[in-house]
């Protein structure tokens, strides 16, 4: 999402350990495809996706049709180019706000959501740069516990299950000096960032294999849900 220099470097030096990330990046973006389309057809008018970094092509507002849409990063950069791509969307919005204080962004002036009606809440590979000392799970009880009944929240993450620990441990280097340091987790924290909510078929599964297109599509290195918010 950001673009500076320690994490260019970061960058390099994780295509060096997971020469695979392209397929991982394509695979996270694919999956929220896929939830979009799901919860559009259910019914969900208004989304909320939170590091959403730079739009490219099959953003959520083009999968959603007619929906609200806010997009919300806290890299001024990244917000100056949104803007300038997304200037005449209609029903769009987008902040400049941190996953971090989940209240700055539920009471910004620019949120084009109308909180007394459901919400989808889409954190997609975004959790893995907040740290445990961050409290992330905190975080997100936070968003849960201000959406409304029949909210979704969408989710996947960075996973160490089935990673070396080499891998894992080199990792993890390679972004110790970046912007904000990446912290891949087990399938079981992962799975408590959906406590209170109701997980939709077929459950936390790895990225690839929530409803897919394709089963052929390539594995990447993580987990991802969908959930309801009862």
């Amino acid at each position: 999402m950001d673009n500076f220099a320690a994490d260019r470097e970061a960058a390099s030096r994780i295509l060096k350990v997971f020469p695979d990330t392209p397929v991982a990046a394509r695979a996270n973006r694919d999956f929220m495809r896929r939830a979009v389309r799901h919860l559009s057809a259910a019914g969900i008018s208004q989304f909320l996706d939170i590091g959403s970094g730079l739009p490219t092509q099959g953003n959520v507002h083009e999968f959603a049709a007619g929906a609200r849409v806010t997009y919300v990063d806290n890299d001024p950069m990244v917000l100056c180019h949104a803007r300038a791509l997304l200037g005449g969307a209609s029903d769009v919005s987008i902040i400049q706000a941190d996953l971090r204080d989940p209240e700055s962004i539920l009471g910004h002036r620019d949120l084009n959501l109308d909180l007394s009606r459901p919400v989808a809440l889409l954190l997609v590979a975004v959790l893995h740069f907040v740290t445990d000392d961050e409290a992330p799970h905190d975080i997100l009880a936070r968003f849960r516990d201000a959406l409304p009944s029949g909210s979704h929240v969408v989710i996947s993450h960075l996973t160490t299950e089935g990673v070396p620990e080499e891998h894992v441990r080199a990792g993890r280097a390679a972004y110790q000096n970046a912007t904000a340091p990446i912290v891949p987790r087990s399938r079981e924290d992962i799975r408590r960032f959906f406590d209170g909510l109701e997980l939709v078929d077929p459950g936390l599964t790895r990225i690839a294999e929530w409803r897919p297109d394709d089963p052929n599509t390539p594995h990447s290195h993580g987990f991802a849900g969908v959930a309801c918010k009862p």
